[in-house]
């Protein structure tokens, strides 16, 4: 059986190997046609567009998507010609927390009080509001779909926009039906922002206008911000890039747990698909090298663990590499893989 991957997904090759499939592995935005035409299965990460151009006349009836999103594959077309795909919900979850974590606490030294908001509480986003409660934050949740689902405790946009001193973004992208996303932050939401501080984007560059983005950085009506993802990516606004105060390269979810979570997800998905019955085998991870975290505080610990100001100092020196930054990123470790001790 033909299975073609993004040479990019760890671990993944070897594993499909072992269950018998014949791997073509190529990077993820040279996929072409003529590599799916008579492939069972395709596995890719964002860059790759799975859609009617790529698919059509192809063998393929398999998608895994070793990523969260999966606003690049056409599930309408997949659909419509029973392509059945599977992406990594919530796998990396725990990476952008560590990232988000690790942004705050380099714009702040001391959280306790702040307001923040949080704009989508998915997988991620609840993981950041129940963090940011547990520091002694003050959290908004905002997820308009939950709201109309009879979940409690969310509030408007509005009233973010009111009250934040942060404001952090992490819904799916949706261009289209009740709860579009698109440009969720735009012109007339920055002119009724109050009091914010910090805006951190790690969700889908389109979710914000980086037009108005970048006006709103200039009338001082957002104090600082923090962007992972961007609009036509991997070109960057470079007035932007310049004025940001975190900018990284699509790699907040990019923690070698997060990425055995994907692969261990998506080969679940393929094996349920074709019948596969014997135990999948991962590599187990490797303690890090500096395994022993002693710190006064929580702060500390994360900010020796990871800072993102190394990974935005890369982009702004090498604006012309986002792609090959963000593709030859070296994995980092989550603070779980540590043993922390406060002092």
């Amino acid at each position: 059986m033909k299975v073609v991957i993004d040479e990019k997904i760890p671990y993944l090759k070897d594993a499909l190997q072992c269950m018998g499939c014949d791997v073509v592995a190529k990077p993820g935005v040279r996929i072409d046609r003529n590599d799916v035409t008579d492939a069972t299965a395709l596995f890719v990460r964002t860059r790759t567009r799975c859609n009617k151009e790529l698919l059509e006349g192809s063998s393929v009836r398999f998608i895994g998507t070793a990523t969260i999103g999966y606003d690049h594959i056409d599930t309408g077309y997949c659909k419509s010609r029973g392509i059945v795909w599977k992406n990594a919900a919530g796998c990396n979850a725990d990476a952008v927390l560590q990232y988000v974590q690790s942004v705050i606490y380099e714009w702040k030294q001391f959280v306790e009080g702040i307001s923040i908001g949080v704009v989508g509480v998915g997988e991620i986003g609840s993981r950041v509001a129940d963090w940011a409660a547990a520091a002694g934050m003050n959290v908004y949740r905002n997820d308009p779909p939950k709201a109309a689902q009879g979940v409690d405790g969310l509030v408007s946009l509005e009233e973010i926009a009111e009250k934040c001193d942060i404001i952090t973004f992490h819904p799916t992208l949706e261009r289209d039906g009740d709860y579009p996303t698109f440009h969720l932050a735009d012109k007339r939401f920055f002119d009724s922002l109050k009091k914010c501080g910090l805006l951190i984007n790690a969700s889908r560059g389109e979710v914000v206008d980086n037009s108005a983005l970048l006006v709103a950085l200039e009338e001082s009506k957002v104090g600082s911000v923090a962007l992972d993802v961007w609009e036509n990516e991997p070109e960057v606004d470079r007035g932007l890039l310049e004025k940001a105060f975190v900018a990284t390269p699509h790699i907040a979810g990019y923690s070698a747990e997060g990425k055995l979570n994907a692969t261990r997800m998506v080969l679940e998905g393929f094996a349920d698909f074709v019948g596969y019955k014997e135990q999948i085998e991962l590599v187990a991870l490797p303690a890090p090298d500096d395994f022993n975290v002693v710190a006064t505080c929580e702060r500390d610990a994360l900010l020796h663990i990871y800072s993102p100001l190394y990974d935005t100092a890369l982009l702004k020196e090498n604006p012309d590499k986002f792609e090959s930054l963000r593709n030859c990123y070296k994995l980092r470790r989550e603070p779980c893989s540590y043993k922390i001790v406060l002092k």
